[in-house]
């Protein structure tokens, strides 16, 4: 037990919150390798309020870090710091939780937010709230204080790591201050204020740089959005959604009516939703964007998919499953009919999963034809169906088309209906191989869930070869990833499913990874193969436990298994591997 524990112990015995006897007992758990934290919380010795009062001091006096309280003793961060504040006579605000006002950051320079390490969140009529990375020092309150001179200094505490991150984003705004300075000037000169015309180099400047910013970031999705304040955009980097731009209100307007004008969409309509798509050249290499727009409160939120056709003209090999899995997989492809479903949530890589598939089939022999909602990428060698429901064709009324059309292999971009699935089934049944997508949580589920679409189980075993879920997950940052020794209770949650070999790693987070402590993205999967055994449960309409049982029996490797595999490969945390598929 190190000086650390032996004074928390103490502190709680002093307060009659432990007693003797349960110090015995606390002391003898931690003996059979659980840490404190672990045995004081998850044993309800003492609530998280509780043990917070413990580190106010060391925490104040910086002889313990946020992160040792939260990850050390199970603390939740807003708790712990919405305690010391109250008893500091201070403000919790949690940064992500508000609506930043950042015009008030304008008022101070850069270096001076950088050299005090602060941050304007908000003000009122009274009161200015600033958020201090520390709330104790005094030359930074007197330097905020002579600033707003005229409003009460109210100082708000916030963990450290937000305020970074808000200075580096007012950091990457002032780098477009010149552009959206331009197109102010180009509003000023336009009457009306709406910048129309294609000759806007202002607002082309800023569309170029925020599509490039989230391109360089390795941003699949880049999200606009008005608040009552402020335009903010964010871009979707490795499944998890990032701020990387900020500005006024006024620049939104322009903004949103120069990306319609890009997609072909009507810009005086702003009541319904729309869609679209446009290239744009970023460096040498052109990329594909599928826009949509929604009509919310403050205006409209606009989202951009970013397509990049060399992200899916990959081998289904270099995906990267489990080597059971990928031996299941291609076994099914090589089956001359029957329906390969490819699950998981959206944003879990199916589209890429069934491309990759496709890629690998693809030869003159072979005639492809895709029905998709809509045609994201377009490949040589594939006859692709784009549905339209407003000209009536639809999923159902597409298949019926391209079944006259003598296929050997059919990709139905989702199966989202009984008559969509009947069809598909018939296909299969017919001689066809079939390609399709569902939402279900795993692969079993599947399974029950055309069941419940009110297919007979009799045609549910005569038609699916092979049933494959998938989940993408966060890599570990190689520059910035450190080992750990996992505690005893955790280990023997996943013993069965550990290799002989296996070392553990945590998330630090370094500027190569922008403090996340992740960088890219890999796929965990399960493939269910319909054996003989398989097909004759399901015409008997067994159970998903029964089900399961043989599927397990046959060497099923489920997704969670193939995630701690890798988490104890380093490859990942374990924490992601819970965060994404948790059993």
């Amino acid at each position: 037990m190190d000086r650390l524990e032996k004074y928390i112990i103490n502190v709680l015995l002093k307060n009659d919150i432990l007693t003797d006897s349960t110090c015995v007992e606390v002391k003898e758990k931690m003996d059979i390798g659980l840490t404190l934290g672990e045995v004081l919380i998850s044993d309800n010795y003492v609530t998280q309020e509780v043990l917070s009062l413990v580190f106010l001091d060391l925490y104040k006096n910086k002889k313990i870090t946020l992160d040792e309280i939260h990850d050390n003793f199970f603390i939740e961060k807003s708790t712990f710091l919405d305690i010391f504040a109250k008893k500091n006579n201070m403000v919790y605000i949690d940064l992500n939780e508000i609506d930043i006002d950042y015009r008030i950051s304008e008022r101070i320079s850069l270096a001076q937010l950088r050299k005090f390490k602060v941050l304007p969140v908000k003000e009122d009529e009274i009161n200015v709230y600033i958020a201090f990375d520390d709330p104790f020092d005094i030359n930074a309150q007197d330097r905020m204080q002579q600033i707003f001179n005229r409003k009460l200094l109210k100082i708000v505490i916030t963990d450290d790591n937000q305020i970074e991150k808000y200075l580096a984003k007012l950091e990457l705004s002032e780098k477009i201050k010149g552009t959206v300075a331009d197109i102010r000037k180009e509003l000023s000169n336009v009457s009306g204020g709406e910048i129309e015309s294609s000759s806007s180099s202002g607002i082309l400047n800023l569309i170029e740089t925020i599509v490039k910013q989230s391109i360089i970031s390795g941003g699949s999705d880049i999200h606009i959005e008005p608040t009552e304040n402020n335009c903010i955009v964010r871009t979707r980097i490795d499944g998890m959604l990032a701020e990387i731009f900020m500005f006024d209100r006024d620049i939104y307007p322009p903004l949103v009516s120069r990306l319609k004008l890009l997609s072909d969409m009507d810009i005086a309509e702003k009541r319904k939703p729309q869609d679209g798509r446009f290239s744009f050249e970023v460096g040498d290499k052109e990329y594909d964007f599928r826009i949509s727009t929604l009509p919310i409160m403050n205006g409209e939120s606009i989202v951009l998919r970013i397509l990049d056709k060399s992200k899916v003209l990959i081998s289904l090999e270099k995906l990267g499953m489990h080597p059971e899995n990928f031996k299941r997989f291609s076994h099914a492809m090589k089956a001359p009919y029957g329906i390969i479903l490819v699950t998981g949530p959206t944003g879990s890589g199916k589209t890429t999963t069934l491309y990759a598939a496709l890629n690998d089939m693809k030869n003159v022999t072979t005639k492809i034809i895709t029905v998709e909602d809509p045609v994201e990428y377009q490949l040589n060698m594939i006859q692709q169906v784009h549905v339209n429901e407003k000209a009536g064709l639809t999923f159902a009324g597409a298949l019926r088309s391209i079944l006259r059309q003598d296929p050997d292999v059919i990709m139905i971009g989702e199966i989202r209906d009984q008559e969509t699935l009947r069809i598909a089934i018939q296909s299969a049944l017919t001689g066809h191989l079939v390609f399709s997508t569902l939402h279900t949580n795993d692969a079993i589920s599947a399974i029950p869930r055309m069941v419940d679409m009110g297919i007979e189980s009799y045609l549910i075993s005569g038609s699916i070869t092979a049933i494959e879920a998938q989940r993408l997950i966060r890599k570990l940052c190689p520059k910035c990833k450190e080992s750990i020794e996992l505690p005893e209770s955790q280990l023997e949650k996943i013993s069965n499913y550990l290799p002989n070999d296996y070392t553990f790693f945590r998330a630090v987070g370094c500027e190569h990874c922008s403090g996340t402590g992740y960088a890219g993205r890999e796929m965990i999967s399960e493939v269910l193969e319909i054996s003989d055994k398989m097909q004759s449960l399901i015409a008997k309409n067994a159970s998903k436990d029964d089900l399961k049982k043989l599927a397990y029996e046959e060497g099923y490797v489920d997704m969670f298994h193939d995630g701690v595999l890798r988490a104890a490969k380093g490859n990942t945390t374990l924490e992601e591997i819970y965060r994404v598929a948790k059993e």
